[in-house]
């Protein structure tokens, strides 16, 4: 099994849009038992909540679940659970450095560096942009490639 967590600030804009848009992409290649999937933020200012409204909006456009998903912030025993631990942006690459001594197997990316030829490095956060439209784009082709880049990894 190979386990995933999405990580940006709060946990209610990309981060559960990522962990949404990657579930879809896991059960359309009827993958469901082979992945956990979850997210969380760096701060603990919406825990609890569900994403969104923006976030909920263009999910529901595109028909993708976001069911039960609430806010929560990263926590130590994240880092023994999860193999791939993958952030929004480089801030918080540099939050996750705080908890990097817990465990060194444990990999840690942006979710764009798993594209070839970004439009961003980093995914911008539309809470602040107000851009859903754009990062949901950047969300979706990140979560379309990093889920090639485990299927080849674990061949």
């Amino acid at each position: 099994m190979i386990k995933v967590l999405f990580v940006c600030l709060g946990n209610i804009c990309r981060s559960p849009m990522a962990e949404a848009i990657f579930r879809q992409i896991v059960k359309e290649k009827r993958e469901e038992q082979n992945f956990e999937i979850d997210s969380a933020g760096m701060g603990n200012w919406h825990v609890g909540k569900p994403p969104h409204q923006g976030t909920r909006d263009i999910l529901d456009r595109y028909e993708i679940s976001y069911q039960g998903q609430e806010a929560r912030q990263i926590q130590e025993a994240d880092w023994d659970q999860y193999d791939y631990i993958v952030a929004m942006d480089e801030q918080n690459m540099q939050d996750l450095e705080a908890f990097r001594h817990l465990n060194q197997q444990v990999v840690v990316k942006r979710l764009m560096d798993f594209v070839d030829n970004p439009k961003e490095q980093n995914v911008p956060d539309p809470y602040f942009t107000k851009n859903f439209d754009y990062t949901y784009e950047l969300v979706k082709e990140g979560c379309e490639k990093l889920y090639h880049f485990l299927k080849n990894e674990k061949k």
